[in-house]
């Protein structure tokens, strides 16, 4: 009977160790490497999360690397996850990548940010403009600037 407590006890442990909501750490968390992701899974409740995504062979990319580590390390309520969007082996910017593919992303950065209660605030993305033009909209790329500027 005590065993059968003990073993009841450990998977109960277990279970709640695997459903625990995600916790902000010390550096912005890099997620994806090319494939899809489900941003809910790392939804922080109680933080506003800025999903980033990005690829190292992406200059403008790279100058947002600082400022959003900083912005992450600053201020307890924002979390930053970068979605990096090449696939291990890829050199280039992997537009083919299944995350690519999943986010429709055609430009980078790109963001997305999430409020404290999970819920999407403001995105990024490429809408067609009148003249059959792209036009790139970036509500969530403006609030990232000014945290970044007020940060600083």
């Amino acid at each position: 009977m005590k065993a059968l407590a003990v073993l009841i006890a450990s998977v109960l442990v277990l279970t709640a160790s695997l459903t625990a909501a995600p916790a902000k750490g010390p550096e912005p968390l890099r997620v994806a490497q090319g494939e899809t992701v489900q941003l809910s899974d790392y939804l922080v409740p109680g933080k506003t999360v800025i999903f980033d995504f990005t690829s190292k062979y992406c200059p403008p990319c790279r100058v947002y690397d600082e400022p959003l580590h900083k912005l992450h390390a600053g201020r307890a309520d924002i979390v930053v996850v970068k979605v990096d969007i090449n696939r291990p082996g890829v050199s280039r910017i992997d537009w083919e990548s299944p995350v690519a593919k999943q986010f429709g992303l055609r430009s980078i950065p790109q963001f997305k940010v999430y409020g404290p209660d999970g819920k999407l605030v403001a995105e990024d993305k490429i809408a067609m403009g009148a003249n059959g033009q792209p036009v790139r909209e970036t509500p969530a790329r403006q609030l990232v600037d000014q945290w970044i500027r007020q940060a600083n």
